[in-house]
């Protein structure tokens, strides 16, 4: 069953860090990508942008407003996920508290499901 790992991260922590830094950050993760497909566990991965191009989209009572970033209320922001396929909930922790990623964040798990349960 589909479990993803949301990276939640300080906004701020990218910009701390120097571009050495960041790459081998960066390295780290994708190592851990590689392994979860050789285990036959990944089904997507991807890093997001920081909040500076983010937008919000809402719709009320029929009129649609588009916030814009960066926002300076966010206390964390969704730094990336992976969508893996794990039996069970436990195997889908085992494999959050390989990641990297919670070294320096907060990784959070949650299994899929259709959006009426």
């Amino acid at each position: 069953m589909p479990y993803m790992l949301l990276i939640h991260e300080d906004p701020a922590q990218r910009g701390t860090r120097t571009r050495a830094e960041g790459e081998a950050v960066f390295q780290r993760m994708v190592d851990f990508a590689e392994a979860l497909k050789r285990e036959d566990k990944l089904l997507a991965v991807e890093s997001l942008a920081g909040l500076q191009d983010a937008a919000r989209v809402r719709v009320r009572n029929g009129k649609a407003q588009v916030l814009d970033g960066p926002f300076a209320e966010a206390k964390e922001m969704v730094g990336g996920f992976f969508l893996l396929d794990c039996r069970t909930r436990d195997e889908a922790l085992a494999l959050a508290r390989r990641c990297p990623a919670a070294e320096w964040a907060t990784v959070e798990v949650r299994e899929t499901a259709p959006c009426y349960m």
